[in-house]
């Protein structure tokens, strides 16, 4: 089956879902469950759900967590998009995959799971001082980690959103001074996203 086949009866079942109680718990027990297969297929239909209507999933947010613990990539980012779609909901219900979300951005196998836990913790880093200082250290490790790396562009997207948000006067300049260089010195792409930051930071 082609994958576009496969993403458009994701979508349809992921629209499904959120209007019907026993087919979300169905995915849910799916996402639990011992299958790695089952666990991707749910994993990335919930993905598809939580980018619509991330509020129907709050009452979840501990089985999110937990998938993070699974040893297969997929499921591990898909469960962090999802957790990224609830912080805008209820960010408190997101603080508890912090571990998970630092043990698959330093994963070395996977790109897209750096990337989806770049941009988890960067979202959930932007809400509120406190957490802006305990997401940071991650973050500035993984800027200096994956520098130059395919998803390292995206992952600056992630980081122009941060900057964005509500963080601590030392987080904010740990950062600024983190990007001066590439704002300066870098080309193309690298060079106007790292000075989006420092402007979005001055």
């Amino acid at each position: 089956m082609a994958d576009s086949s496969i993403k458009e009866q994701r979508a349809l079942y992921a629209q499904v879902a959120l209007e019907t109680p026993e087919a979300l718990n169905a995915l849910i027990a799916d996402l639990e469950g011992s299958s790695r297969r089952k666990r991707q297929a749910a994993a990335s239909t919930l993905s598809i759900a939580a980018s619509m209507k991330p509020e129907v999933l709050t009452e979840f947010s501990n089985v999110f967590v937990d998938a993070l613990n699974r040893p297969e990539a997929q499921t591990r980012w898909e469960c962090l998009d999802i957790l990224t779609n609830i912080v805008g909901v209820e960010s408190r219900l997101c603080d508890k995959a912090i571990p998970g979300a630092e043990s698959a951005l330093f994963d070395e196998d996977s790109g897209p799971l750096h990337l989806a836990a770049m941009r988890f913790l960067c979202r959930l880093g932007s809400t509120t001082e406190n957490r802006s200082q305990k997401v940071w250290p991650l973050i500035d490790e993984a800027i200096q980690c994956y520098h130059g790396d395919i998803e390292f562009q995206e992952m600056l997207v992630a980081v122009i959103a941060f900057s964005e948000g509500k963080l601590a006067d030392e987080v904010a300049e740990e950062l600024k001074s983190r990007m001066a260089f590439d704002a300066k010195s870098g080309r193309g792409v690298l060079k106007k996203r790292a000075a989006q930051i420092v402007e979005n930071l001055s």
